[in-house]
Order: C-alpha cells, then sequence, then structure tokens
C-alpha cells in the first residue's frame, strides 16, 4: 500500500457505481477505508473486494459522515482524499498524485484542489461555468474538514493549497428520475438555509472571497446571487449559464443539464422559500 495517502469512500446502496469507484483508485495503491451507512445491496460484498477495512455509521447529512469518517476511521497515512461512489479518480490524477506524493510535499502546503469532471447522460459538461470547479478533496490528516451544512458542503483545508493538473470525473446520475428525486430533497435543504440562515454562524464555513481561491469565489459569487430577488435570479442565472457562458455547447445533453440544475432547482428552492415565508405570516 502506498504509506503515504488513504481513500475515503462513503457508500449506501451504491452496487451500480461503487465496483468501478473502487477499480480507479487502483492505481494510487492508496488505503481504502469504506464508510457505509446500512446498504441492503450487494455494496458491501462488491467493497470486499478491494479491502476488508469497512465501517458502517449511521447517516445524518453528508459533512457530518465525512467528519466522522475523518476523526474516527483507524487510518494512520499523511495523506487523505475523500471520494464518493460516483467519483472516478482519472489515470491522470492518479499519476499526478503517485508523482507529488513518492517525494517529499513542502512542509507549507496541507492540502491540494482538484476539477471536478461532471458526467451528465454520459456526456461531459464542460461549458456553462460547470467546468473547472474545483474542490479540496485531498489533504494531510487532521488539517481538513467538511463545512458544517445541511447542502453544498465543501472541504476547506486549513493552510496553503495547490491546484492540480488533473480531473476526477463525477458521474453525477443514473437516470432523470434519480436526478430530479436528488435535487427535489436537496432544494428543501437549501431552501431551509437561505430561509432560516441556519449555517451562517458556523464556524467552520468557508467564506466567500474575490480574492481566495476558486471555492472561496464560487462560494462569494453564490452569495451575491443569494442577494437577488426571489424568481428573478434563476431567470438571470440560467441566462449567464446558458447563453453568455455558451452552456448551448454542450448539446442536447447540456440543455437538460443547465435547464434542470441551473434554472429548475433553483425557480424550485425560490418556490419553497416563498411557501415558507407564508407558513411564517400564518402564524
Amino acid at each position: 500500500m502506498n504509506n503515504n495517502l488513504t481513500a475515503i469512500v462513503l457508500t449506501f446502496n451504491e452496487e451500480k457505481n461503487i465496483e468501478e469507484c473502487l477499480q480507479s483508485l487502483q492505481p494510487l495503491n492508496a488505503d481504502i477505508f469504506i464508510l457505509d451507512s446500512g446498504s441492503t445491496d450487494r455494496t458491501l460484498e462488491i467493497c470486499r473486494r478491494f479491502t476488508s477495512n469497512i465501517f458502517d455509521h449511521p447517516f445524518t447529512n453528508y459533512g457530518a459522515q465525512r467528519n466522522w469518517a475523518l476523526q474516527n476511521l483507524p487510518f494512520n497515512t499523511e495523506w487523505v482524499i475523500n471520494v464518493d461512489a460516483d467519483h472516478r479518480v482519472t489515470e491522470g490524477l492518479a499519476q499526478e498524485l503517485n508523482d507529488i506524493l513518492s517525494k517529499p510535499v513542502a512542509e507549507d502546503i496541507n492540502g491540494f484542489l482538484v476539477s471536478r469532471r461532471t458526467m451528465f447522460m454520459n456526456k461531459w459538461i464542460k461549458h456553462g461555468g460547470h467546468y473547472p470547479t474545483y474542490h479540496a478533496i485531498i489533504f494531510k490528516k487532521g488539517f481538513g474538514s467538511c463545512e458544517d451544512k445541511l447542502y453544498d458542503q465543501h472541504f476547506k483545508i486549513e493552510g496553503k493549497t495547490v491546484i492540480l493538473k488533473n480531473d476526477i470525473i463525477d458521474i453525477i446520475t443514473d437516470s432523470l428520475n434519480t436526478f430530479t428525486a436528488r435535487h427535489n430533497k436537496w432544494s428543501d435543504l437549501e431552501a431551509q438555509h437561505q430561509f432560516f440562515k441556519q449555517d451562517e454562524e458556523k464556524q467552520n464555513n468557508i467564506s466567500g472571497s474575490l480574492t481566495g481561491n476558486p471555492i472561496q469565489k464560487r462560494r462569494y459569487i453564490k452569495s451575491v446571487y443569494e442577494k437577488f430577488p426571489l424568481f428573478v435570479r434563476p431567470f438571470i442565472y440560467y441566462f449567464i449559464r446558458y447563453f453568455i457562458r455558451l452552456g448551448f455547447l454542450d448539446g442536447k445533453e447540456g440543455l437538460i443539464f443547465h435547464f434542470l440544475q441551473g434554472f429548475w432547482f433553483r425557480f424550485l428552492v425560490d418556490a419553497k422559500i416563498y411557501e415558507l415565508r407564508k407558513q411564517q405570516k400564518k402564524r
């Protein structure tokens, strides 16, 4: 095993995804840890082909599960990469990481940012501002954690980070039914967050900054978006994303993705915020 790297993979009924995910990790020669949350399909059977480091913990939300894994799983490597079952480590990323970790890393570097390559209906979504989008999924043990949020959680790294050249693939859905069901659920969480502002006092969350790293810049843009009026902002955002930022170049799959994820989802969030406001007035 690679003495420098552990891969932590979260699972729940991922028999369709987990084998390809774990196969993509093989070039890293990393120590693989599975944290499951009660799978009832063949997920764990498949995982046992790749590792004996399989643990179970009840799922409350993504951030809490990630942080529990980082704090409680018995891994001893200096570095950790956080992966979901629908992620695929590209050959280029594996080679780049192997090259970096095969020699001493500068002491002031505590993590790496990796761009997500979104695959939707077997199409790489390259436009509409959706690529590159960076995530802080690789860091030194003890120097990274996940935001304490119900939705749109990101990893936060203490200290200096470096952007890697290669990507991680994110296969975001196996069907439109799954995609819309997940986004309907996530719209509840996002509406509650914006309505109650329940996460703003959390100390672990990433603050937006135009002069920060790519994650901080995206968080700043989102904070600006949230200041626009309900039902107006989804139209503005979709117009910018699909026309100004060339989302239409992603073809028919891109039309479906950018409309559902860039407009429908955000309109649904606004509708649920509006509903919460009406319910509040009745009290």
